[in-house]
């Protein structure tokens, strides 16, 4: 059997540069040059580390490939909405159940908790997510 020391998940982006100002401004989570040239590691408050690398022939990530846990789902839309991130991305028949604001909200219906989704600048899909 394999002895694992750590883990961490990956992905790809089609430009670096737009990922670190996403990821560092827009977000506002710690992102740092990674020792491997060209790649960005991102820290995510939990502690935990995501490698993000540039791929010339990126194919953006069609399912949610990050959550960002937030206290208040519509308070953390707003903020998104004003840095000019779009969290209505998903459009009848398959939009989830989600508002105006792009929020699904699950806790009224019992069915999960109160979600909105979003694109990163390469167009993979993330979410924030109120608990």
């Amino acid at each position: 059997m394999v002895t694992i020391r750590d883990a961490f998940s990956g992905f790809s982006v089609d430009d670096i540069t737009a990922a670190r100002e996403f990821y560092g401004t827009k977000l506002g989570l710690a992102v740092s040059d990674e020792p491997m040239a060209g790649a960005l590691q991102l820290s995510l408050p939990s502690g935990q580390a995501v490698f993000i690398y540039p791929k010339p022939d990126h194919v953006p990530a069609a399912y949610t490939m990050l959550n960002l846990v937030v206290e208040n789902i519509d308070h953390a839309v707003d903020e998104l909405n004003e840095a000019g991130i779009v969290t209505k991305i998903y459009e009848a028949p398959d939009d989830y159940g989600t508002d105006e604001r792009g929020v699904a909200r699950g806790g009224q219906s019992g069915q999960g908790p109160d979600i909105a989704w979003f694109r990163d600048p390469a167009g993979n899909v993330l979410s924030v997510i109120g608990m």
